[in-house]
């Protein structure tokens, strides 16, 4: 820290036979305080008064298991004196804060806190020496989720010029995933300005309250409280009270907590609930050995067959709609237009086709990503498109049969009933007689060709109207096809990703179920030597205890 605040070295956390000592990687940085006050124990003074130093066995135990309450020791011994009576805070005054200064007064020593100041212009003036009493320490409180602004860094510079040390902590982590670049950045936008001594500490009030709540030791120094009580304690010790008192029952304070945790750990160590734990995770991962494959397979053939039926069911629907449409177009046309109708028939499947494989590439699509986001791949390539379905040639020249000729007959004989029909007023009249079988035959052929023009119009009409029906069937056959084919390259590619996938799982399974098993066998090895190590590190423990009782 600046002007005695500098970073403390991180907090060593050395494992000898059964006993782990529980720390933040993050909290402990800058050492920790011990745990909240209310645990009773003896004081640990000589006959004198004085407080008899820790032997090094007993400084090895508590830096084993309680690394923080070690830090906080050393903070309140090596503490000098100072001419404030607080710490003034600078932060916001919000829900957060209060939380932190009520964790905070739970610890012993307890160090006076300010009311929160939010004012950076007004905290420099009530913690500047120039005033009338100032605070030689200042608690600065930083956001976890933003990274430090131009104020801040300016009240950093004003408090530093000032004499005052100062402490930065980072307040609020548990709400934010990322808080780690976070203080990271703030370093280096303190560096930039010169400040290269100062540590910024992370705590969590909340975690310090689940913490109290469980009496999960290890959750505390997650929190970090314990690490800026320390910092705290180091900054102002010497400011209330003299000495030895207030060593006294830290010490005590610290060596009761340590035992706590000894004892905690000697219990799980005899109920064997970390081998049961380890037992079950085992079983878990060997009922899920597969990776999932058979599940993911049968979910991937099901989806397949659904997409396969709406397809279908689509292109059916899609076909009978062309169908209808090419008879509605062909009704309309003029015999002249009949010649082209194929160009047009082509045009009208082309663009079905293009519906069609946007609707296929579309389900699977979500058939993909579905697949893919449970594999964790980088999903399907996209399917191949192939040219759309030809109809096929023109149709053939209709064939004149039978009924062509019977038409003209038929067509004649009407046509000249017709005509005699239209000239028979003109046989009234002796002098038009002979004219009226001339015009009688002109009506007839007139009305004979009219009648064979027509009926082979429709004989065409007809003819083209088959040819569609036929083409139309054709189509579908290959627009199904088509389907077909894709779906059977889909499940192809994704059939491959579900076994790519699975048999990483797989593999990953079964090295976490060895290193369980060897968890396992190491544990009932090690777990005699454990606990010997653990009641030797009690004795240790109460033999400093009764030694000044």
């Amino acid at each position: 820290m600046a002007d005695g605040g500098a970073r403390q070295p991180r907090a060593s956390s050395v494992s000898t036979g059964a006993s782990v000592a529980v720390g933040n990687e993050d909290s402990a940085t800058s050492g920790a305080g011990a745990g909240p006050r209310g645990v009773g124990s003896v004081v640990p003074q000589s006959d004198s008064g004085a407080v008899a130093p820790l032997t090094p066995d007993v400084e090895a135990v508590v830096a084993r298991w309680n690394p923080q309450g070690m830090a906080l020791l050393r903070a309140v011994m090596g503490g000098g004196t100072s001419t404030a009576s607080g710490v003034r805070l600078i932060g916001p005054d919000d829900a957060n804060t209060t939380l932190l200064r009520t964790e905070l007064a739970r610890f012993e020593p307890r160090v006076d806190l300010s009311d929160p100041m939010a004012d950076a212009s007004a905290a420099v003036e009530t913690t500047s020496s120039s005033g009338a009493e100032p605070a030689a320490v200042a608690l600065i409180l930083l956001d976890a989720g933003s990274s430090l602004g131009s104020d801040t860094l300016r009240l950093v510079r004003r408090l530093r010029a000032d004499g005052t040390r100062i402490l930065l902590a980072m307040n609020g982590i548990h709400a934010y995933q990322d808080w780690r670049s976070v203080r990271e950045h703030d370093h280096e936008l303190l560096a930039a300005q010169g400040v290269t001594d100062l540590d910024i500490v992370p705590v969590s009030a909340r975690l310090a309250v689940a913490a109290r709540a469980g009496g999960d030791a290890s959750l505390l120094d997650r929190s970090g409280l314990g690490a800026l009580h320390a910092e705290l304690a180091a900054a102002t010790a010497g400011a209330e009270t003299s000495g030895d008192g207030r060593l006294a029952a830290v010490t005590a304070r610290v060596l009761a907590e340590t035992r706590q945790r000894v004892v905690d750990q000697v219990a799980g160590l005899r109920s064997g609930s970390e081998l049961a734990r380890a037992r079950e995770e085992r079983t878990t991962l060997l009922a899920g050995r597969d990776g999932g494959r058979a599940t993911a397979l049968s979910t991937l053939r099901g989806q397949l067959h659904l997409a396969r039926v709406d397809l279908m069911t689509d292109v059916g629907a899609q076909v009978r709609a062309l169908h209808t449409a090419a008879r509605g177009e062909l009704d309309r046309s003029r015999p002249a237009q009949l010649g082209d109708y194929p160009e047009r028939l082509q045009q009208a499947v082309t663009e079905l086709t293009g519906v069609i494989d946007a609707q296929i590439e579309r389900r699977l699509a979500d058939l993909a990503a579905r697949i893919s986001a449970a594999n964790s791949d980088r999903g399907m390539p996209p399917p191949r498109r192939d040219p759309a379905p030809r109809v096929g040639e023109d149709p053939d020249p209709r064939h004149r049969g039978v009924e062509d000729h019977l038409m003209i007959a038929l067509g004649a004989s009407a046509g000249v009933g017709l005509g005699r029909l239209v000239v028979s007023p003109l046989a009234l009249v002796p002098a038009l007689d002979v004219a009226s079988v001339p015009v009688t035959l002109l009506l007839g052929i007139g009305a004979a060709a009219w009648v064979v023009r027509t009926r082979g119009q429709m004989a065409d009409r007809a003819h083209v109207r088959q040819w569609v029906a036929d083409v139309v069937v054709n189509v579908k056959a290959q627009l199904e096809q088509r389907v077909a084919t894709a779906l059977v390259e889909a499940e192809t590619a994704l059939a491959d990703q579900v076994v790519r996938a699975s048999t990483a799982r797989m593999v990953e399974t079964d090295r976490r179920v060895a290193e369980l098993e060897a968890r396992l066998r190491r544990s009932a090895a090690e777990q005699p030597g454990q606990l010997a190590a653990c009641e030797r590190d009690i004795k240790i423990i109460d033999r400093r205890i009764s030694s000044v009782k």
